[in-house]
């Protein structure tokens, strides 16, 4: 074993240093090596595309490429006539060459299928592959959010932000809300009371914080504010680092009601007089509620002077209690997908 008694003093700086330098370069070898397996797949899908269309060929074509492939090359996965055809459709999918090696290249095959099977148009094809990247989504992640529509969910919250706040934050806070917000993975049903929620989204905070989007930074639940000796809770209080604000939470189990905002506006107050510092920009409110009339919601907010949203959360429905029982678990899902994803090569 080497003396390490007579090391350099600078010694495990340097190592970790190093270490550093080793994990980046495997890092981007990987993402090399991706890069270029999907660009192959383009050109291998536009090669069976092409020739589809000008000679017509058939499935029997694809079933003898897959197996004098897979000869050729013994030691190469990918080469199923499955996954043959997922190349074909990649290619249709994708025909501009550009976008593809720019954008497409950076995500890997397993995103790629993903968004094949459960997303029809380009639109919301090439939404999903801006934020994927942006977020570094694992591909369950971004099934997940394909699933929970996120797409359609995002920017939708009913807010006041684009006159109460200055551009280009008034855009950024309005994307950084939805409607509905989905809380499926509480295992909560409708009938759940407004502290019953609260302890479950703290227990799960990380599931929380995906669902609330990039930027969230978890600061506490029932904060005490004291107010001239008087005590009040906020029920969930985040912070967005994007947005560089505070932004309270609060919970109602009903539907939503006008005078919801008068708290809300309170707890904003005494945010910013309280907690935020000098340097951060006017503290959000957001009023998440079982139901709400869009009209009702639309006058309520408007001639309030701080910047807020309303959005609709949506737990489980009423199950029968021998099915609840009866559905997998988060870990038994998890396994199922990645058992799928060793199998997609087959």
């Amino acid at each position: 074993m080497p003396d390490i008694v007579h090391l350099p003093a600078d010694y495990p700086t340097w190592l970790t240093e190093l270490k550093s330098r080793i994990h980046s370069a495997q890092q981007r070898a990987a993402l090399a090596v991706n890069r270029e397996l999907v660009l192959l797949y383009w050109q291998i899908g536009q090669d069976i595309l092409i020739r589809q269309n000008q000679q017509g060929w058939g499935a029997k074509v694809i079933d003898r490429l897959a197996q004098d492939l897979r000869n050729s090359f013994p030691d190469m996965k990918g080469f199923s006539p499955r996954n043959l055809k997922y190349m074909r459709a990649f290619a249709e999918a994708w025909p501009d060459a550009e976008f593809v090696q720019a954008v497409l290249a950076q995500l890997p095959w397993y995103h790629q299928l993903a968004l094949l099977d459960k997303l029809k148009t380009e639109a919301e094809r090439r939404w999903y592959v801006a934020k994927s990247l942006e977020h570094n989504w694992s591909r369950n992640v971004l099934v997940m959010q394909i699933e929970t529509r996120l797409f359609d969910r995002s920017g939708t919250a009913i807010t006041n932000f684009e006159d109460r706040l200055p551009k280009p934050q008034s855009d950024l806070a309005r994307e950084s809300l939805k409607d509905p917000y989905r809380f499926d993975f509480l295992g909560l049903t409708e009938e759940a009371q407004e502290r019953e929620i609260e302890n479950a989204l703290v227990k799960h905070v990380t599931e929380f914080l995906l669902e609330l989007g990039a930027g969230f930074a978890f600061v506490g639940r029932q904060v005490l504010l004291d107010v001239g000796g008087d005590e009040f809770f906020l029920d969930l209080l985040f912070y967005h680092l994007k947005l560089r604000c505070y932004v309270v939470i609060e919970l109602k189990t009903g539907a939503f009601k006008p005078e919801h905002l008068g708290q809300l506006g309170f707890y904003l107050t005494a945010v910013d007089r309280q907690i935020k510092d000098e340097h951060d920009s006017p503290t959000i409110g957001l009023l998440l509620c079982k139901s709400k009339n869009k009209v009702v919601a639309e006058y309520a907010l408007s001639d309030k002077t701080q910047p807020m949203g309303i959005a609709e959360y949506k737990l489980l429905e009423s199950l029968p209690a021998e099915l609840q029982t009866s559905l997998p678990s988060i870990e038994a899902i998890e396994q199922a997908l990645q058992h799928t994803e060793g199998e997609s090569d087959a």
